[in-house]
């Protein structure tokens, strides 16, 4: 978009703004100056710190110290905590503490990184900026009020919800499609109050600012050049430094900065402009930065009384301050997000939903992980005593996985959009952390069972942790090297179990054992070999499954298909495979009576490789070279049926003649107990594939195609927190790129009898592009001659195998709306088995009796954990303690528990289970100990609801409020809370003293 003329600018701001004396500014510029450091994306974050980081911060403190005028804020809290902890001495620490008081330096965002939000569960977005607020307050007793959401590749409409539950006031994004900026930008509407959930409404809006075409960085008007890696140079001279501010060179800096400003000011409501000053990497030498800075602005405001533009330095606070001081009436936007995000014609950047598959899931896992973690080290906590247990190398543990999990939501890292080594680096954070965790989890098991001499070595005894607080009824799947074994639960009963031939490790076993776990709760079985048959001994043994063998099938290009089909049936659904194909031919759904068509193949898009040659995909980029082409010539089947589990195994083979197939698929049926427990069992198709290595320049989908009647149109969540409607857009250039999604955890097609759900345990692009069908993109492997790419190692040849899960959820509306959230979380939390050897010992009965913690079904238990924060609840009290030096002296509160609360549905979503539901938390957490108070928190736990006084701004809507905000709520403090329709609440929960 090219910037207007002058001449007409000044005169549409005479006509917008009263003249007022001459020397009077009509143009406010707040200068806010910032560095945008990446928590690893072409360098590691050692690398960054060595580089550049380190030296931001020592030289911001020291140049905001000696000029008071001077302004900076401070974005991802991992830089600022290495800095501070390893780097900072104590003068500067204390300089820190002044310029914060000041408010000369703000933190904004406030989270350990820039998270994404387009592939990031909402769990985790919560987890990192926990961790950084939590940091932030216990060490200055400062809470962040605005978001810096300035670099994510697109917006959802999760955020607002989030950030206005943290305590924010205002948002700041930027990267939106650049032909819907551009239209917002000629009509002023890049600010607006922005409602993120049909459900809560104004409940949980926030005034929202996009940046303009400029975006975060002051193109031409920094001076310290390109940081050199690993390390600053020697001589102090930086590479590629913009020509100094001189006495030749002022004029010609001021007029341009001026021309900017009138240019910018066009677009929006009030006389105050956002001049984000600063860059990728910039102000590692600040002196020399600020030094020209503050020429331009005294030159500038030298002429303010001819151009009208006064320039002042600021911070994002004092930005929206002046802006809500002018109390106009802002519009209103609903809960639309803006993805995916398009930087031009043929730049969709819907290919990093899938980049770095493998990390993707890895990243999930430790997330999953770290969930079932918190909840048991609390409880085993809470009940003391815990004789091998130190709870403070506990927490250690915990800590370091929050923080790498944290640390791989930023925006070019779960994205894939970053170089190999520092894929290796998030990895390798990933993996500490768990082995750490799960040697705390193994150390309370020991807590809780202690081992004693038993007559059989070599079984192995498994406990099965369950951390939803729902009772969980599912199968768990271990992998045994003898197919005779005896399976004895806690009490010595034999358990429901099957034995099968391993999909993939030809000497070895699958044994699936039929668990009912209560909330929160443990099941303990003992696995032994069996040495004799049953009928000699009368043990009962697992039953060992059939297969089936159908052989190779080769691709058909036409002909009948259909006319001889196998079927495989649990209590809710039969699978039609057509062994003419050995493909997926229908399901058949009890509860409506129906049979959908429904079939699944594995297919490719290629893609163009030659960067001279036009647009390419990459790490960010999905740009398609035509239409998807089947990618195998063969399939083989199997069907392995037994009493609890039927899999079916489909090999697909890339040539006839290959040896080893690039996918598969192997889908479950689960034959459960027909109680309400085994709901969720039986209502799912559990699909594991394997997909890899696949070709150069190839970007792998699954394809499902149905009969359902849906013209075009996709439903997939935003973060795992709520369903945005996809209608199919046409686009002159671009439009499959254009029509694919983020899917965090769900999406869905629908005709007006029959829904298909697609639940995901990892983040997928997803997309529907023809009726009735939906794709999810599973991996890609990329390789051009795009020099940058080469130079920073940003090719995405991905050469692993991996094995994304997707669970199948087929219905009429009413069975599927209430079965989807509550199915996702069961896929998302699967029951944590953690296996030893007996080794001449069997588990003893657990040291005490277990109480469940159960929660009504529509509301879900999101986090509970002891954080082992320092500070005071009382903020008053927590200020006094910081001004007083006494912070180190403090230790970590184990009896203050973290609990957040979600309500799963929406409103009107199901007649049932949209209503509000009401908890007494003192009787559900009774299992815990005895609740002593309750205090309800802001999203991050840094806030008392009750003195946390949220901006309002004035919209051109009515305000609609839903949620506790129109409907008279108990006493604050008191242990009965009332939830309703996606609502997130959080609590600081006291228990007594053992």
């Amino acid at each position: 978009m090219e910037p207007r003329g002058w001449l007409p600018l000044l005169l549409q701001l005479g006509l917008m703004w009263p003249l007022g004396a001459p020397s009077e500014p009509r143009l406010r510029v707040f200068v806010v100056p910032h560095s945008h450091m990446d928590v690893g994306w072409l360098h590691t974050v050692q690398e960054s710190m060595q580089a550049y980081v380190t030296n931001v911060y020592n030289s911001v403190v020291e140049e905001l110290t000696l000029e008071k005028k001077r302004r900076f804020i401070a974005v991802e809290q991992e830089y600022f905590r290495l800095w501070w902890d390893g780097v900072a001495s104590d003068g500067q620490k204390g300089q820190v503490h002044q310029l914060v008081a000041e408010g000369r330096l703000e933190f904004v965002l406030g989270g350990q990184v820039m998270h994404d939000e387009a592939v990031t569960h909402f769990d985790d977005q919560i987890l990192q900026l926990t961790e950084g607020h939590g940091f932030l307050y216990e060490t200055f007793g400062v809470r962040p009020q605005f978001s810096w959401q300035v670099d994510p590749f697109g917006a959802s409409a999760t955020t607002p919800t989030l950030f206005a539950l943290a305590g924010f006031n205002a948002h700041i994004i930027s990267r939106i499609d650049y032909d819907l900026k551009e239209a917002m930008q000629d009509n002023r509407e890049l600010q607006f109050v922005w409602r993120g959930s049909r459900s809560l409404s104004a409940q949980q809006e926030i005034f929202t600012h996009i940046l303009d075409q400029f975006g975060y960085c002051s193109e031409g008007f920094y001076w310290d050049g390109e940081p050199v890696f690993p390390g600053p140079p020697t001589d102090g001279l930086y590479p590629s430094m913009e020509m100094p501010v001189t006495e030749n060179s002022i004029p010609n800096f001021t007029s341009l900065l001026v021309g900017n400003v009138l240019a910018r000011v066009t677009w929006f409501q009030t006389p105050h402009v956002l001049w984000p000053w600063g860059c990728d990497r910039q102000f590692f030498n600040a002196s020399l930065q600020f030094t020209n800075m503050d020429r331009v602005m005294e030159e500038v405001n030298k002429f303010t009384y001819k151009h009208g533009v006064s320039m002042e330095y600021a911070t994002l606070g004092s930005y929206f301050r002046a802006v809500h001081a002018h109390q106009l009436s802002w519009p209103v936007r609903d809960q639309r997000d803006f993805l995916p995000y398009s930087s031009e014609i043929f730049h969709a950047w819907t290919g990093f939903y899938a980049s770095r598959s493998g990390l993707k899931a890895l990243a999930r896992r430790a997330s999953t992980l770290l969930y079932a973690a918190e909840s048991m080290f609390t409880r085993h906590v809470l009940l003391a005593p815990h004789p091998h247990l130190d709870p403070a190398w506990g927490l250690q543990q915990l800590q370091q996985l929050r923080w790498a999990v944290s640390e791989v939501q930023h925006h070019d890292a779960i994205t894939g959009t970053h170089a190999l080594k520092v894929d290796d680096m998030f990895v390798e954070h990933l993996s500490t952390g768990m082995q750490g965790v799960q040697t705390l989890m193994a150390s309370i098991i020991q807590d809780r069972s202690p081992a004693h001499s038993g007559p059989e070595p070599g079984g192995r005894f498994a406990v099965v942790y369950n951390p939803l607080a729902w009772t969980v009824t599912t199968i768990i799947t271990l992998t045994v090297d003898f197919p005779r074994v005896s399976v004895t639960d806690e009490s010595g009963r034999p358990v429901p179990a099957q034995v099968q031939s391993s999909k993939e490790m030809p000497s070895a076993y699958d044994l699936h054992v039929l668990t009912t776990s209560p909330g929160l709760s443990y099941r303990q079985y003992s696995i032994r070999p069996s040495r004799s048959s049953q009928e000699d001994t009368g043990e009962t043994v697992p039953f060992v499954a059939s297969t089936q063998h159908f052989g190779h099938r080769l691709r058909r290009h036409g002909g009948q298909v259909g006319s001889h089909l196998v079927p495989v049936e649990n209590d809710c659904y039969t699978v039609f495979l057509d062994t003419d194909t050995n493909l997926m031919h229908s399901i058949w759904e009890r509860q409506s009576n129906r049979t959908v068509q429904v079939t699944q193949s594995f297919m490719e898009y290629h893609v163009k490789s030659d960067f001279h040659r036009g647009p390419i995909s990459d790490n960010y980029v999905f740009t398609p070279d035509g239409r998807a082409e089947p990618a195998w010539e063969a399939v083989r089947m199997e069907i392995v049926a037994g009493p609890l589990v039927t899999e079916i195994r489909q090999d697909f083979y890339r040539e006839v003649n290959d040896r080893e197939p690039t996918f598969a698929i192997y889908s479950r049926l689960a034959h459960g107990p027909q109680s309400s427990d085994g709901e969720l069992l039986c209502h799912r198709i559990e699909q594991e594939y394997r997909v890899g290595p696949l070709e150069l320049n190839r970007e792998a989908i699954l394809r499902t195609s149905t009969d359902l009647n849906t013209g075009q149109v996709l439903y997939s969540d935003n973060n795992g927190y709520q369903m945005q409607r996809r209608p199919y857009r046409q686009d002159m250039w671009n439009t499959i790129a254009r029509n694919y999604y983020p899917m965090v955890q769900s999406a869905f097609i629908q005709d007006r009898r029959s829904r298909l759900v697609l639940l995901s345990e990892q983040a997928h692009g997803v997309s529907s592009q023809g009726n009735g069908q939906v794709e999810v993109m599973l991996h890609r492997r990329l390789w051009n001659n795009d020099k940058w790419a080469l130079d920073n190692d940003l090719t995405l040849n991905d050469s692993s195998v991996v094995h994304p899960v997707l669970w199948l959820l087929l219905g009429p509306w009413t069975l599927t709306s209430g079965l989807r959230q509550r199915s996702g979380l069961a896929l998302q939390h699967r029951p944590v088995v953690m296996l030893r050897e007996m080794n001449g010992e069997v588990g003893g009965p657990f040291s005490a009796p277990q109480k469940a913690v159960t929660l009504p079904s529509s509301v879900h238990l999101q986090i509970l954990s002891i954080p082992g924060w320092k500070y005071s609840s009382n903020h008053t009290e927590h200020l006094r303690t910081l001004r007083k030096g006494h912070y180190h002296e403090a230790k970590a509160d184990l009896r203050r528990v973290l609990l957040r609360l979600q309500h799963l549905y929406e409103v009107d979503q199901d007649p049932v289970l949209s209503q509000p539901v009401t908890v007494n938390l003192q009787s559900v957490l009774r299992g815990l100990g005895s609740v002593v108070s309750v205090e309800e928190r802001s999203l991050t736990g840094t806030w008392n609801v009750s003195e946390m006084h949220r901006w309002t701004w004035s919209t051109r809507d009515p305000h609609c409020h839903r949620g506790n905000s129109s409907h008279p709520s108990p006493p604050p403090g008191g242990p009965e809370v009332t939830i309703y329709p996606k609502e997130i609440r959080t609590f600081f929960i006291h228990f007594q003293e053992q």
